[in-house]
């Protein structure tokens, strides 16, 4: 058995590796199911790679979610977003074990039900083509600023009973606060004063709905907080995880599809030319290039074996569900592009307990986005260079701050050959 000592940590940040970090996941599945490696942050962690073992990893009950799981060490880099806001805004969902994880979950409700978002489905159809209502017939967009960044959130209000005004005052700069940074890093003034924003929209969204209750899913909290279900620091962090992980992946999601779209132009005029290949279309984009790049934190409560690798206890263990969507023994010809694959069990919103409740949602949203998108944006194709792409520096996720394209009739690829080729 592979001791903790052996193998040298592999660095999983910079540009190259966030742009395409899929030839670094093929040589690690080669190599074996578990790894260790180190993130920007110098937390380092066991990754698990191959989808055999990131399935059986999702569903192992040794492994725990909550923070107080982890060793002192990880303690020491990984815990570092400040007080009060780590104690106020980190026992959501994500981090939480049965039985207190089953108690939560449950008050979602039917908010996320796929019956009830399918039925709302004309209403996120308005809303997608009111933003591009404004756009005109042809010309230049960034599909980040224009669309991919504002859509989810009006979704995701929609769906929770996010006030019309707080929904304008939300400031998606808020949702960085999820890409934290250490105490010596000179962003980290603006980081906390992020999270002291988000804090205090919090605080006063519960003010609010207090106020004037009802039946949404955010009154619905806010009532159980009132009854004694739920404590203070657990009702800001369902908040706080329904506010920042009910949007910026999906934002994440649509540009990732888009850009792999956009690298497969023979794909992009089929689903423009057949919109009843969406679903199957969604599915294999998710494979592809997932948003969920890696899961969060698993611990082992005792030094334990993880497919001949031992592990000790409190380290921290995370899933690369991109690296598990890639491994050719589970999907033939995993780096192609294959609308027609099926069966299509990718794992890119997790499997087991932790399961992502709003799946069936973000599978309408990236429908209707990627539909709505070809639908009025004919002729869609680059505006500039992919090699001017910036991929977010976010640990966990994969996604572009710009997606700057030309549509309709009369423009030009602004490369036709080499590597960045995509017309």
């Amino acid at each position: 058995m592979s001791r903790p000592s052996d193998p040298a940590p592999v660095e999983l940040y910079g540009p190259e590796y966030k742009r395409d970090p899929y030839p670094l996941y093929a040589e690690l599945r080669e190599r074996g199911p578990v790894h260790r490696v180190r993130f920007p942050s110098g937390v380092c962690a066991w990754l698990v790679t191959g989808y055999e073992a990131a399935h059986r990893a999702l569903t192992d009950t040794r492994l725990g979610k909550h923070h107080s799981r982890g060793n002192a060490a990880w303690r020491a880099r990984a815990s570092i977003m400040p007080e009060p806001q780590h104690s106020q805004l980190q026992v959501h969902l994500l981090h939480q074990d049965p039985p207190r994880h089953t108690e939560l979950r449950r008050l979602l409700g039917d908010a996320f039900a796929p019956q009830r978002v399918e039925g709302l489905r004309p209403r996120f159809q308005a809303m997608a083509d009111a933003l591009l209502d404004g756009l005109p017939e042809s010309g230049e967009a960034d599909l980040v600023e224009a669309f991919a960044a504002r859509f989810p959130f009006r979704v995701l209000a929609e769906v929770i009973g996010l006030p019309a005004e707080f929904e304008a005052r939300f400031d998606r700069d808020w949702g960085k606060v999820v890409q934290p940074v250490g105490p010596t890093d000179p962003g980290r003034p603006a980081y906390e004063a992020r999270l002291r924003g988000l804090q205090q929209y919090i605080t006063d969204l519960v003010r609010h709905q207090r106020a004037v209750g009802g039946e949404d899913l955010l009154s619905r909290l806010v009532a159980a907080r009132d009854a004694g279900a739920l404590g203070p620091e657990e009702l800001d962090s369902m908040i706080f995880q329904l506010l920042v992980a009910g949007q910026e992946p999906v934002t994440n999601q649509i540009t990732t599809a888009l850009v792999t779209l956009l690298r497969h132009p023979a794909h992009l005029a089929a689903l423009a030319g057949d919109p009843e290949l969406l679903p199957r279309a969604v599915e294999e984009l998710l494979r592809y290039d997932s948003a969920f790049e890696l899961t969060t934190w698993r611990f082992f409560a005792e030094d334990a074996d993880l497919h001949g690798t031992r592990v000790p206890a409190g380290d921290s263990v995370i899933v690369s569900l991109c690296a598990a969507n890639r491994d050719a023994r589970q999907f033939p010809d995993p780096d192609s592009l294959d609308f027609d694959r099926s069966p299509n069990p990718h794992l890119a919103f997790g499997h087991g307990i932790h399961f992502c409740p709003g799946a069936a949602l973000a599978r309408i949203e990236l429908q209707i986005a990627l539909g709505t998108l070809l639908r009025r944006l004919p002729g869609l194709r680059p505006a500039a260079p992919e090699s001017e792409l910036s991929w977010i520096s976010a640990v966990l996720a994969r996604g572009v701050d710009r997606l700057p394209v030309a549509y309709g009739t009369g423009g030009r690829c602004p490369v036709t050959s080499g590597p960045d080729a995509a017309c």
